[in-house]
C-alpha cells in the first residue's frame, strides 16, 4: 500500500532477508535476482566469520543483468553489530553510484538480529534516502519440525536440579525468535522435505513465538513469487515498537554463544566421498552449519557444499579460472567450544 508513497519520496526501498543458518536466504536472493523483471537490484551480503562465501555464490551464478559490482560482501562480523563501521558506508556507496539500484536486498548472517539493522535506517546519514520495504524471515522447515529451536522442558528441569548456576537460555531459540518477531512475512522454506503433520508443527511453533499476525508462506528452494517479497511498503523503521526483541534498547548484542572457523578442504575422489566426510564432520558436538567449496579431480567446475545439521547438499556452480588455485575452503559455524578436532579428523579421513 505504501510503495507508491516511498517512491514519491525518493527513498530507495530495501528488503531485509533474515533467517537462521542454512535456512535458504542465499537461494532466495538468487531467485529474486533471476526474476528481477528488469528492475535494477543490488545485494548486501553479511556473513558470520572472517571468510565470505555467499556473495561469491550469488555473483558467480551467471544471472543476466547482475554484475560483481551489484554484490557487496560484508564478512568478518555480524551486520547488526557493525552498523556504523560497515553497513551504513556500504549502503551509501550503493546509493552514490551514478546509476543507483532501484531496490536493495540485504541478506543478514544467520546469527544476526534484524531489529538493530532496521533501527539503523533512522540514522541521519541515510534516513532520507532509504526505507525498509519489508523484513522477510526465512525459516528452515525441517529444522523447526525437528525441534532445533525449541527447549526441552524436561531436560531443562533436570539441568536445574543438578546445577542452579547453569545458564538455561537457549541461544538458538533466542536468535530464531528475534528473527521472526521482526518479520513482515515468514517463508517456511524446504517445505517439500516436511510432511503435512510436520508443516503443522512448524506453523504451531512459529505461532507460539508471535504476538501479532504475520503471513506465512510455504516454499521450496526459495522459489516464491517476487511480488510477495518486493513492494510490501512496510516502512519497518517507523514501526519498531511492533517488533520486540530479547535485546532491549541500548543493550549490547554479542555472539559469545557461537564460533566459526575456516578450514582447508582437500580435493576428494568424488562428490559422494566428500559428502560422506562432511556428514561425519557435521555430527561433531556443537556443529550447526557447514559451507564451502572444493575441487574434484577431473572435473572442470567447482563443487559447492552446504550442510545444515546432518543434511548435506552439493552442486557444481562454476568453472575454475584458468589461473585459479583449486584450493577448497570450508567454514564451520557452531556453538562456542564446538568439537573442532572431531571436524578436522572427519575431513582428513
Amino acid at each position: 500500500m505504501n510503495a507508491p508513497q516511498t517512491t514519491a519520496l525518493g527513498k530507495v526501498p530495501c528488503t531485509i532477508i533474515t533467517g537462521f543458518l542454512g535456512a535458504g536466504k542465499t537461494t532466495l536472493v538468487r531467485h529474486l535476482l533471476e526474476n528481477a523483471g528488469g528492475r535494477r537490484l543490488a545485494v548486501l551480503v553479511n556473513e558470520f566469520g572472517d571468510l565470505g562465501f555467499d556473495g561469491s555464490f550469488i555473483a558467480g551464478c551467471g544471472i543476466e543483468g547482475c554484475t560483481s559490482e551489484d554484490i557487496v560482501e560484508l564478512p568478518n562480523g555480524c551486520i547488526c553489530c557493525t552498523v556504523a563501521d560497515d553497513f551504513v558506508p556500504a549502503l551509501e556507496s550503493l546509493l552514490d553510484r551514478p546509476n543507483p539500484p532501484q531496490h536493495i536486498l540485504i541478506e543478514t548472517s544467520g546469527l544476526a538480529l534484524p531489529k538493530p539493522l532496521v533501527k539503523a535506517f533512522n540514522w541521519p546519514a541515510i534516513r532520507s534516502r532509504v526505507t525498509v520495504d519489508g523484513v522477510i524471515a526465512v525459516v528452515d522447515g525441517p529444522a523447526v519440525a525437528e525441534g532445533q529451536f525449541a527447549d526441552d522442558p524436561e531436560a531443562l528441569k533436570a539441568q536445574a536440579a543438578q546445577d542452579q548456576a547453569v545458564d538455561h537460555d537457549n541461544p538458538l531459540e533466542e536468535v530464531f525468535e528475534d528473527q521472526i518477531l521482526c518479520a513482515d512475512l515468514i517463508l517456511i522454506n524446504k517445505s517439500d522435505l516436511v510432511d503435512a503433520d510436520g508443516r503443522e508443527r512448524v506453523k504451531a511453533e512459529i505461532g507460539r513465538h508471535l504476538p501479532r499476525a504475520v503471513k506465512l508462506v510455504e516454499t521450496a528452494h526459495g522459489k516464491v513469487e517476487p511480488a510477495l517479497i518486493i513492494g510490501l511498503g512496510a516502512a519497518a523503521e517507523a514501526d519498531l515498537s511492533a517488533r520486540p526483541s530479547h535485546h532491549g534498547e541500548g543493550e549490547d548484542h554479542d555472539h559469545d554463544d557461537f564460533d566459526s572457523v575456516a578450514l582447508p578442504l582437500p580435493q576428494a575422489a568424488s562428490p559422494e566421498d566428500l559428502v560422506a566426510r562432511l556428514a561425519r564432520a557435521a555430527e561433531a558436538d556443537g556443529v550447526l552449519r557447514l559451507k564451502g567449496f572444493a575441487g574434484i579431480p577431473g572435473k572442470p567446475m567447482r563443487l559447492v557444499v552446504q550442510g545444515v545439521g546432518r543434511r548435506i547438499a552439493h552442486h557444481f556452480d562454476r568453472a575454475w579460472g584458468a589461473e585459479e588455485a583449486r584450493d577448497g575452503r570450508l567454514v564451520v559455524i557452531g556453538l562456542k567450544g564446538f568439537d573442532r578436532a572431531a571436524v578436522e579428523a572427519a575431513l582428513a579421513e
